[in-house]
């Protein structure tokens, strides 16, 4: 008999999955699903097909949840019942995961994990109470089917009044596409890591960089990055030069547009469903409000520009005075390109386009930019084993002294001159006396990666034992407070997930730390959450950069008893 654990590693780290059958012809753009209410259930059925779209002027190759892409907005209700079937109609199994939902094991979706995958011509009834509300989405978690466009978002609504008010809501569902199947990037990644990469440096650079620092510091940086088989500018894997970035469905030409009266409250809901990218989203002219980050509410923050990790919300509020059109920016961390869309009186305006910004490049660490503040550190009660380390040839590199920047904006956006948000201003409204509380047991989440041969791994350290196999569960006991103390030890950012329960940031709000189902960990960083383990089951725990979790970036959190 095949084991549990078996089945996990064929379905969840195997993105080889032949895509054939792209008969239909889908459509681009975002529209509300229809729900039928039986009572206290809210109904829907999703009909998943295969089918070629038109991009700009190339046909893509989709899943489609609902025949579009992104899928069908579905919109549920705190304090009521989901029920949603879906259809496969594809010739290829499916799953649904419900990102960021608390919901029975059983409806999360992961195959092979929770329940089996949906085979072609079947279908599974997903039902669950709703008992939270915010902005969350839906995607695949069979192969590589998320970055062929299996993706859409969910909203839900509060049972109670909300602590903010608005005139106008609209989603905004940010994403990646690339004319290549999802399985010849991944190839293409393993034969050649930096293959999608354009920005590199130069002799011209090296010159300069001799002229700044000195000749032998010059060559002497060029040899660090060179032993770890990248480059300074290696600051995504798969980048403009061959992503066309949406928004909402629609290509920067297009120029998505919510329509606005000068002097409205707009509540836009943002949603990173992209499969690689991190977005930086600006509106020049408006500033915005942050009001809540993965669906749940947080005090009110003043930002010009949000970073936006992958598979991480955030709601803000802005207020247009002006009868003028806004462009809505949201460039690519490594600037090689943006979706754009228009916040507009009229239907037909185009705001104007703020210049391309320069493309950033690393450091030898991330953390030299670290500014020195006189709070205290919120990590200082989470200390870090102190090696020696397994990691082996899965590292390039190891971090000796990782450092807590949750202040700390990210790389390319040190030199800003407005306001960028950090974690560091993130405040729950909401109260959790657990968490003033010690943790019951204590585990390291150690994120290693090798980019020559395009490896990544999640090791885990128990206090007394390493481990890094996705097939070796990490278990916890129902009830207990649990702290993972994260170090990065790449280059990269990672964002990590945790399916079925809140990760509860160390930022130094203590019962008020925010709660969040995404957590970005920056390169050569360290961040400590806290989380109730107070859902049985088996829970997904990945980054949720697309080709790391399928390269090995993932583990599974078993909540026993």
């Amino acid at each position: 008999m095949i084991s549990r654990r078996e089945l996990l590693l064929m379905g969840l780290l195997s993105p080889f999955v032949s895509y054939t059958g792209w008969s239909y012809q889908g459509a681009r753009g975002l529209y509300v699903a229809d729900v039928v209410q039986k009572g206290d259930k809210l109904v829907y059925q999703l009909v998943v097909r295969k089918g070629k779209v038109r991009v700009g002027d190339q046909w893509g190759e989709f899943f489609l949840p609902g025949g579009t892409v992104p899928g069908p907005l579905l919109r549920l209700k705190e304090g009521m019942w989901a029920h949603i079937v879906i259809y496969n109609e594809t010739d290829e199994p499916i799953s649904v995961h419900w990102h960021g939902i608390i919901l029975p094991n059983s409806m999360d979706g992961v195959p092979y994990l929770t329940a089996p995958p949906i085979p072609p011509g079947g279908s599974f009834k997903v039902e669950f109470p709703v008992q939270q509300y915010g902005t969350y989405f839906y995607h695949s978690h069979v192969g590589l089917q998320e970055q062929a466009g299996f993706y859409g978002p969910l909203i839900i609504d509060p049972a109670e009044r909300e602590p903010f008010s608005y005139k106008r809501e609209y989603v905004v569902v940010l994403s990646d596409w690339t004319p290549l199947s999802p399985h010849k990037v991944m190839a293409l990644l393993k034969k050649q890591s930096n293959y999608f990469q354009n920005n590199r440096l130069t002799l011209m650079d090296l010159l300069k960089d001799a002229q700044q620092r000195g000749l032998w510091e010059a060559l002497a940086f060029r040899l660090m990055w060179a032993r770890m088989r990248m480059s300074p500018t290696d600051i995504l894997d798969v980048t403009g030069s061959t992503y066309t970035y949406l928004m909402n469905g629609h290509t920067p030409q297009e120029n998505w547009t919510a329509i606005f009266k000068p002097g409205e409250r707009i509540r836009l809901r943002f949603i990173n469903a992209s499969a690689m990218t991190y977005f930086d989203v600006r509106i020049p002219g408006l500033s915005m409000k942050v009001v809540a980050a993965d669906g749940l509410y947080v005090e009110p923050v003043e930002v010009d520009e949000i970073r936006i990790g992958v598979a991480e919300r955030y709601d803000v509020i802005v207020e247009p005075k002006e009868e003028k059109a806004y462009t809505i920016i949201a460039e690519a961390m490594d600037r090689s390109g943006y979706a754009r869309g228009t916040l507009a009186p009229r239907p037909g305006m185009t705001g104007p386009l703020p210049p391309t910004r320069t493309p950033p490049v690393r450091t030898s660490h991330s953390h030299e930019h670290h500014h020195h503040h006189h709070h205290m550190d919120p990590c200082q009660d989470c200390p870090v084993h102190k090696g020696p380390y397994p990691f082996g040839p899965t590292a390039d590199m190891v971090v000796q002294n990782p450092v807590c920047m949750l202040d700390q904006v990210g790389v390319g956006l040190e030199d800003a001159e407005h306001r960028v948000l950090t974690y560091q201003q993130l405040r729950s409204l909401q109260r959790k006396d657990f968490l003033t509380k010690d943790p019951d047991r204590v585990l390291e989440v150690h994120l290693t990666g090798n980019m020559e041969k395009f490896i990544w791994r999640m090791w885990v350290y128990d206090g007394k034992s390493w481990s890094w196999d996705p097939t070796h569960f990490i278990k916890v006991r129902r009830g207990e407070l649990v702290r993972i103390v994260f170090v990065n030890h790449t280059m990269m950012d990672h964002p990590v997930h945790l399916h079925g329960m809140f990760m509860y940031l160390r930022n130094g709000y203590d019962e008020y730390a925010p709660a969040k189902d995404t957590i970005n960990i920056k390169s050569g960083e360290k961040v400590c959450v806290d989380v109730l383990a107070d859902a049985p089951g088996y829970w997904a725990f990945h980054c949720h950069l697309l080709y790391h979790m399928h390269t090995g970036m993932m583990r599974v959190l078993e909540v026993v008893g």
